[in-house]
């Protein structure tokens, strides 16, 4: 999950600062870690600790409460009402990363991302963008090739990735919706070259660049196993030394070997 860690990092700055290029410094004085990271390491911990998705992610954004939540989320999570609230928005499909890395199973990864994301985001299409990203990073994760993985998903979520990112690009604007966010982000991992590549090609869109890097990078940790050092080092000057843990016991758990190139 810490790939989808740094494309957090890397994309916040250019959430609300769109560019529509490939380059551009991967860290800013600016840059920070946003809702999308703080959700991701609440899933992992849920994963760890065997504790229900809804108390975790209550708890963490609790504890977290200044990193831009969505204005459905931030009210769900202010509120003593613990019903989900039909969102078919990204925010479940941004933190569904440790799910794909954590189980073993098509099947397993479907249900937990099921899970993960029902808890807010019961909407049919907010369940199905978790599931899909779970499944790319699953795929990913146990050596299918693009091929396959571009051939799976759109078969079994209805998705079009037929769409090259140079068409995309141009008149890609900000959208928060799992169908308007997920294919593009899997797009974006299958036609990058290496893990930088992806995160490069996840921002170059525009948009809820956060969030489509995020998206992206944990899919494209799961298929490269391959990050480089200098990007791993400067996300985790970054992070509080509780997501550091979190995420260290979660690799180790789960024997998740990140190459460090």
């Amino acid at each position: 999950m810490l790939g989808a860690i740094v494309g957090d990092i890397i994309g916040s700055v250019y959430e609300f600062n769109p560019i529509k290029s490939t380059e551009f410094p991967l860290f800013v004085k600016e840059s920070t870690f946003t809702d999308d990271t703080v959700l991701t390491v609440a899933v992992a911990y849920s994963i760890i600790n065997k504790v229900d998705y809804k108390t975790i992610l209550k708890e963490f954004g609790l504890r977290y409460p200044n990193v831009l939540y969505g204005t459905s989320f931030r009210n769900w999570l202010l509120s003593r009402n613990n019903n989900p609230y039909n969102s078919w928005g990204n925010g479940s499909a941004m933190r569904v990363s440790p799910v794909g890395f954590a189980f073993n199973s098509e099947e397993a990864v479907l249900l937990e991302a099921k899970k993960s994301a029902e808890v807010t985001h019961n909407h049919q299409e907010g369940i199905k963008g978790a599931q899909a990203v779970a499944l790319s990073i699953f795929f990913s994760r146990i050596g299918k090739s693009k091929k396959t993985i571009k051939e799976e998903i759109s078969k079994r979520f209805n998705y079009d990735l037929n769409r090259p990112l140079d068409e995309i690009r141009p008149k890609y604007g900000f959208d928060e919706s799992c169908q308007g966010t997920v294919p593009e982000s899997i797009i974006a991992f299958l036609e990058s070259k290496n893990f930088e590549d992806a995160i490069r090609k996840a921002v170059s869109l525009g948009g809820d660049s956060d969030t489509i890097a995020c998206i992206t990078g944990g899919i494209a940790q799961a298929f490269y196993k391959k990050i480089p050092k200098n990007i791993i080092a400067k996300a985790r000057g970054i992070l509080p030394k509780e997501f550091l843990e979190i995420i260290d016991l979660f690799n180790s758990t789960f024997t998740i070997n990140i190459m460090e190139i």
